[in-house]
């Protein structure tokens, strides 16, 4: 909770509408009315981290992007349940290798060490980050008998056939596959990692895969001794938490195909229902330099790396300054403006805390109030536009912008201070900004409050040169003291 949300009477907290969101679904490719299976829930899966090395910038950039789009859609009066996996097994590369073995090797240690290594960094980097974490956080790993009794159904369905140890699922069987991605039948081949000469179809996809002798990450089946396909995890694990069908399921643009397709005609024939997602949400590429970020262009940026350079609130406004499914540039320019910009909106809200000891009690300006107000709106509106966090920034800009002229000439009802603070909280809750620390609002507060009030003693008894003294020296810190008619008006520069 913000500082000034204690002060918030109840009317003053937001009247949610949960009609007027709008979402872009990349299922139809339109922009449809927000509708959720049961009235005020929203059920989400976003697909998360395969943990066999350390969190990168375009980790953050997806899971801070679906972290505003919870607090928002909390905001505006859903519950939310939301489910991010842990892939620790199933995870193939391009040469049919399980990520999580390349790890192991790279390391020298059992698979299992690794995914607990990297699941608890990743769980640092996120929390460092301010992303929240969600209701419940399955490993695929943990999860293998529930994999084999669908790899078993869906056999028995016949949308699934075994070739030896291993199983695949049918694609034919699928009548509309592909409508996720729009990929032609021709084109399919063109995209499976999975050579396997066996199967019926190149274009078929591994539900369950025979593990060599000694593979250390296997399980025994009624089909034999292998792991499971990475696909078939996530529609278990999501099934198991959201139910058969879930309102939102995200992930990043690059899962579209084969992943999240082929999680649409696994789980669709598992059930029988239709569709299994109401809406897709897929994240932009994050780029270093113009350049998709890989360690052989040297431009891999980790989390960490970046939190030892910038805050936690530059960094989440630097990635929200672009819509979630635009591409984001991650360069010194951006990363400027963002410094700024998070300056800015922390000395302001600085600022309307420090009011709040000195404000005096008096009317309140209409215009003015009615002035922000209409910024917030703003803000919101913008929110329910597909989570548009980039044209709510603007409106947070500007209304940064709008009340710091403001109090450049006016001195400020404290009521009106309680609400303009109440409406900056409101939105930098939505957008996971000014969480960091919470000590900005303590202690330092309570250190400036004591000294006005000392100052405002020695002005009465006409000690004039020690108040100046603390007048200077608070301005030495950036807290500028003014007198004026109607009393003291304090704010914080940069």
């Amino acid at each position: 909770m913000h500082f000034f949300q204690k002060y918030i009477p109840r009317r003053l907290d937001a009247v949610r509408d949960l009609s007027r969101i709008y979402v872009y679904n990349t299922l139809t490719r339109a922009v449809e009315p927000f509708e959720t299976w049961t009235p005020g829930l929203v059920t989400m899966y976003v697909c998360g981290p395969t943990v066999y090395d350390v969190a990168h910038l375009g980790h953050a950039r997806t899971y801070v992007a679906f972290d505003v789009i919870v607090r928002f859609l909390e905001y505006s009066g859903y519950v939310v349940k939301y489910v991010r996996n842990i892939t620790d097994v199933g995870h193939l590369r391009e040469t049919g290798e399980d990520r999580m073995l390349i790890g192991a090797e790279r390391l020298r240690k059992h698979p299992m060490e690794v995914a607990d290594k990297y699941m608890m960094e990743f769980f640092s980097d996120m929390d460092a980050l301010g992303v929240r974490r969600p209701d419940i956080q399955p490993r695929a790993s943990m999860h293998i008998p529930e994999i084999i009794e669908a790899v078993e159904k869906l056999l028995d369905k016949g949308y699934a056939y075994k070739v030896d140890g291993s199983v695949y699922f049918d694609v034919s069987k699928a009548s509309d596959y592909g409508q996720l991605s729009k990929v032609k039948p021709e084109d399919l081949v063109k995209h499976r990692i999975d050579p396997d000469p066996r199967k019926r179809n190149p274009a078929d996809f591994a539900l369950w895969k025979e593990a060599p002798p000694g593979y250390p990450f296997s399980w025994r089946t009624p089909w034999g001794v292998g792991f499971p396909g990475w696909h078939i995890e996530c529609s278990v694990m999501s099934m198991k938490y959201l139910g058969e069908r879930i309102d939102i399921h995200g992930g990043g643009h690059d899962l579209i195909f084969p992943h999240h397709e082929n999680e649409i005609a696994q789980s669709e024939a598992l059930t029988g229902k239709k569709p299994f997602v109401r809406y897709w949400l897929h994240t932009g590429e994050l780029t270093v330099g113009g350049r998709g970020m890989h360690k052989s262009y040297g431009n891999f940026v980790t989390i960490r790396e970046a939190l030892k350079q910038y805050s936690r609130d530059e960094l989440r406004i630097f990635i929200l300054s672009s819509h979630y499914r635009t591409p984001v540039d991650y360069g010194e320019r951006m990363m400027e403006q963002a410094v700024e910009n998070a300056s800015k909106i922390r000395t302001l809200y600085e600022n309307l805390s420090f009011l709040l000891e000195t404000a005096p009690e008096k009317e309140g300006d209409r215009e003015f109030v009615n002035r922000v107000t209409a910024l917030k709106e703003e803000f919101m509106e913008s929110m329910r536009q597909d989570f548009n966090t980039a044209t709510a920034l603007a409106s947070l800009y500007e209304f940064v912008k709008t009340v710091n002229a403001y109090l450049e000439k006016h001195t400020p009802s404290r009521d009106d201070v309680i609400k303009v603070g109440a409406f900056l909280g409101d939105m930098c809750r939505v957008l996971g900004l000014l969480e960091e620390g919470g000590k900005t609002f303590g202690h330092e507060t309570q250190l400036l409050k004591l000294l006005l009030d000392v100052r405002r003693e020695l002005r009465r008894r006409g000690i004039y040169d020690l108040s100046d003294r603390i007048r200077a020296g608070l301005a030495e810190i950036g807290v500028v003291v003014e007198d004026a008619k109607e009393g003291e008006r304090v704010r914080v520069v940069r």
